[in-house]
């Protein structure tokens, strides 16, 4: 007989052997099953959280790609002024004909003083270009309007410093600052909207203004950064590359948003090593489960294994008829899994998972769940990987068993 009719037979008789023990087998199913879907929907909304910080981050706050002078992360703070980016210049043509770019924005960083009244606090803020910056109009608004070019003294501002001031849509402040020169320079505006990032800590100090607002505060040109916005963050590692090898670019420091985001870095691997424990924990369970009734069908079996021995099948093939029976369960548990955590997943998705705000977040939101082709394939393999490892030791005893004692055993 070839071995694959072998496998053929033996898939068959492991097949039978399952549906003859059909409520064991229930059980069986039913304990990876649950493992399964626990495992995708813990993993599903560990994704969802991903992306969502990943997108805010990216879009709303840092941008795909930053394009400055060599060492302003490091040292822009201190000196600001000696970091400046001409306003016009050929490395920006060829930032905008980059594949997958969708658009290259300067930004102005600065801080000074607001004030309203008899009111004054410190805050940080950014000179945008209000029609090409997605972060213009990605920002959520909680009152008011966004930025517009055609309102050239128009401010956003966070939440929390709007509080701290004392001010609401509508208002005059005055803004002072150093400029490029050493003086003092100040511009008044009004507050055009209040926008809330969610972080408590940064809606206390953001301010955002029309990029030549900023400059004419600053007495200055030019900017700071030169933002890339791409059409989809998954595109930043090929964009990186073309920015890297391109000549016209040499002598600018181009760094990607995943450098820069150190906080989105953080939860990303304080929630990869939660999921691991999880993922252990749900592996074990499936493990004790399989474990236990595959060693259950063999002491049931012991009899009709000492006869299959005695007719003349090989150790090995016993083993190996085990092993594919833990595996088939392993498989029907983790499709049957795998269905209904994803049906689970969108069910969820759909209602939504309302959330409360966070140690350092101002409000809460809305969560999903997020299936990925990745939670599948892992899910499946958890499921076939445990059950395997499982049936090994039954599988193991049940060939080690000696002829003669099989086949008197229970009588």
């Amino acid at each position: 007989m070839s071995i694959v009719n072998t496998l053929a037979v033996d898939f068959r008789l492991a097949l039978r052997n399952i549906l003859r023990q059909r409520r064991r087998s229930f059980i069986a199913v039913v304990a990876i099953g649950f493992g399964v879907i626990a495992m995708m929907l813990s993993s599903g909304y560990i994704e969802w959280i991903f992306w969502a910080n990943r997108e805010l981050t990216s879009v709303n706050q840092l941008g795909h790609i930053q394009v400055s002078k060599p060492g302003y992360h490091e040292e822009g703070q201190a000196n600001p002024w000696a970091f400046l980016l001409p306003e016009n210049a050929p490395a920006l043509n060829v930032l905008e004909h980059i594949h997958g770019v969708k658009s290259v924005t300067p930004r102005l960083a600065f801080n000074g003083l607001i004030s309203h009244g008899e009111n004054t606090i410190s805050f940080i803020g950014e000179g945008i270009d209000p029609t090409k910056d997605p972060s213009a109009r990605n920002l959520a608004i909680m009152d008011g309007q966004g930025l517009n070019a055609n309102d050239p003294k128009g401010i956003l501002m966070g939440t929390g410093l709007a509080a701290n001031l004392g001010v609401k849509t509508g208002d005059t402040v005055v803004l002072l600052a150093n400029t490029a020169s050493g003086g003092i320079n100040a511009v008044e505006g009004h507050v055009r909207g209040l926008s809330s990032t969610s972080m408590k800590e940064y809606d206390d100090t953001m301010l955002r203004v029309p990029i030549e607002m900023a400059r004419t505060l600053l007495r200055t040109k030019g900017s700071h950064l030169w933002v890339v916005s791409l059409q989809h963050t998954e595109m930043t590692d090929e964009a990186m590359k073309q920015l890297k090898t391109d000549p016209a670019l040499k002598g600018y420091e181009i760094v990607p948003w995943t450098k820069l985001a150190d906080f989105y870095n953080k939860t990303v691997a304080l929630f990869s090593r939660q999921m691991s424990v999880v993922k252990s924990i749900i592996a074990l369970i499936i493990i004790l489960s399989i474990s236990n009734t595959m060693t259950m069908s063999v002491l049931e079996r012991t009899v009709e294994i000492g006869t299959a021995m005695a007719l003349g099948v090989r150790r090995q093939r016993i083993l190996g008829l085990f092993l594919m029976e833990g595996s088939l369960l392993g498989a029907i548990g983790g499709a049957c899994g795998v269905i209904l955590g994803y049906l689970a997943a969108h069910t969820i998705s759909a209602i939504g998972i309302p959330m409360p705000p966070a140690p350092g977040m101002s409000r809460g939101f809305i969560a999903a769940i997020m299936i990925t082709p990745t939670i599948i394939w892992q899910a499946l393999l958890l499921a076939l990987t445990t059950t395997l490892i499982a049936s090994i030791y039954p599988a193991w005893r049940a060939s080690q068993l000696v002829i003669v004692d099989a086949l008197r055993h229970n009588r």
